[in-house]
């Protein structure tokens, strides 16, 4: 049985920015800026959200000669629909976060 706990702050800021452009592939140093969150927080935050099944993942080839494949990340339905509980129930405590 899989334990049912609040996401944390960083998950809800993470949340929040996946859930403004839905079906959008993001990668992981675009989400990093927009979110303020480290890479030492994100990336394993990111692992994990997707080995939960609620993110879906794919390499991206680079449209820019000599750049490497970059990882992209979005919600899948069930990430979208946990995203959307998670961040509406707690609001207050994504803006303190963000604020932060």
């Amino acid at each position: 049985m899989q334990r049912k706990r609040k996401p944390s702050r960083q998950a809800l800021v993470l949340f929040t920015a996946l859930l403004a452009d839905q079906s959008a592939w993001r990668h992981g140093y675009d989400l990093s800026r927009e979110t303020g969150l480290a890479s030492g927080t994100l990336y394993p935050l990111l692992a994990r959200l997707q080995a939960g099944g609620l993110l879906e993942a794919e390499w991206q080839v680079s449209a820019e000669p000599g750049r490497p494949s970059r990882h992209a990340y979005r919600l899948t339905a069930e990430g979208r629909s946990i995203a959307r509980e998670a961040t509406q129930a707690q609001p207050m405590m994504i803006l303190k976060g963000a604020l932060a």
